[in-house]
């Protein structure tokens, strides 16, 4: 959230003006006493947007912030709901500019986007005006040092009197982005205040999730309270999982496969009443029961399932081990298992495990020779479980 990367900001010497966050509107007074009185109220969640869907208003005195914080504060804004907001103190903007660093992962190297020409969505100013949007390269290798950041400067076209300290403000973002093991690091709007100084007045930062065992702080940033329930349970247990608004309960091991699966089941269920995927989840390399179970618990909790296709080529996990994984985690579960699976395996040891099931003869379980066929097979059960209500 803004905040939040206001606070990595100023961790790394980025002139940033903080704001206090409150999380109700009695709390806005004070803080807008404290802060002067004359404040913009900012929604704080992890959307961008906020201003056009009503998320950020001024606020004259303290008793006014109560007011916009209580509008504001419950809001949904695409999809997120306002649980906090920002109380800042207002600026003197002479001029406003927009600033990032992102991973360009086609040329395999990193990208500065840079405008003069901040405050607004820099996708309409890249399309409406491109000569407008600077993109410099980054070499991973040699970084931003003093030379990159002056060409970036030049290149963004910052104005004279406020060059020198854009080029330190740059290096001091580079910094934000190399050592917190950023994604994305954005600024937007990047002013110049009246006195001349530059100021990281909102800022945007995704975080790599593969590098946390090198930041533990980062934990804090994790707004708990807006994950899905669903998918805070699978965090919980160690699983890649993403729920997503369909019918198709989805398990496979590797993301590459459970993407083609996703892709091969939505076009499955085009055949059969446009049934689509209900989920992400990759199990990786392990399909013990316990994992199993985990996953089908997961599924099977999101009550738009109607049927469940597992997807499982063995390979250091071979499938018989799968199979006795699913076996299991069926016993485990017990009458909590209540939708119909579709398995398909392949890959090492398949004989053996398509035995096990087999011989499991689980009234739930059915078999398929190929991805496709089981795909379809499970659409086809979702589309009629769905279906079954209305003929009653």
């Amino acid at each position: 959230m803004e905040y939040q990367a206001k606070e990595l900001f100023a961790k790394h010497g980025v002139p940033v003006t903080m704001g206090v966050v409150v999380e109700n509107p009695e709390d806005a007074h004070d803080a807008a006493y404290r802060l002067g009185g004359r404040v913009v109220i900012k929604a704080q969640v992890q959307a961008g947007g906020r201003g056009k869907a009503g998320g950020v208003k001024l606020a004259e005195s303290p008793e006014e912030a109560v007011a916009k914080a209580g509008e504001i504060l419950g809001m949904d804004i695409k999809g997120h709901t306002v649980r906090r907001v920002l109380v800042a103190p207002t600026a003197d903007i002479a001029e406003e500019y927009y600033f990032s660093y992102l991973v360009d992962r086609t040329n395999r190297r990193y990208l500065c986007i840079a405008s003069t020409e901040g405050g607004v969505e820099i996708e309409v100013t890249a399309h409406e005006n491109p000569d407008a949007v600077a993109q410099v390269t980054i070499d991973p290798l040699v970084g931003v040092d003093d030379a990159k950041a002056r060409e970036i400067v030049e290149a963004t076209g910052f104005p004279a009197e406020v060059a020198d300290e854009a080029v330190g403000v740059i290096q001091k973002l580079w910094t934000v982005f190399t050592e917190e093991d950023a994604s994305l690091v954005e600024v937007n709007p990047l002013v110049r205040l009246g006195d001349g100084h530059l100021d990281a007045l909102d800022g945007k930062v995704t975080l790599d999730d593969n590098a946390g065992f090198r930041h533990t702080d980062h934990a804090a940033f994790e707004d708990r309270a807006a994950a899905a329930p669903l998918e805070a349970q699978a965090t919980a247990k160690g699983l890649n999982y993403v729920k997503l608004d369909g019918e198709v309960g989805i398990i496979g091991n590797g993301a590459g496969l459970v993407m083609s699966t996703l892709d091969v089941v939505a076009y499955a269920g085009e055949q059969h009443g446009g049934v689509r995927p209900a989920n992400f989840l990759d199990i990786g390399g392990g399909a013990s029961a316990e994992v199993m179970a985990d996953g089908l618990h997961i599924i099977l909790s999101d009550p738009q399932v109607q049927s469940v296709f597992v997807n499982v080529f063995g390979g250091i996990t071979a499938c018989d081990a799968v199979a006795n994984g699913i076996v299991n985690a069926l016993q485990l579960l017990g009458d909590e298992a209540n939708k119909p699976l579709v398995v398909r395996l392949d890959g090492n040891n398949v004989d053996e495990g398509r035995r096990i099931l087999d011989e499991a003869h689980h009234p739930l379980v059915t078999l398929a020779d190929t991805m496709d066929g089981g795909a379809d097979r499970a659409a086809e059960l979702a589309a009629a479980a769905a279906a079954a209500p209305e003929r009653t």
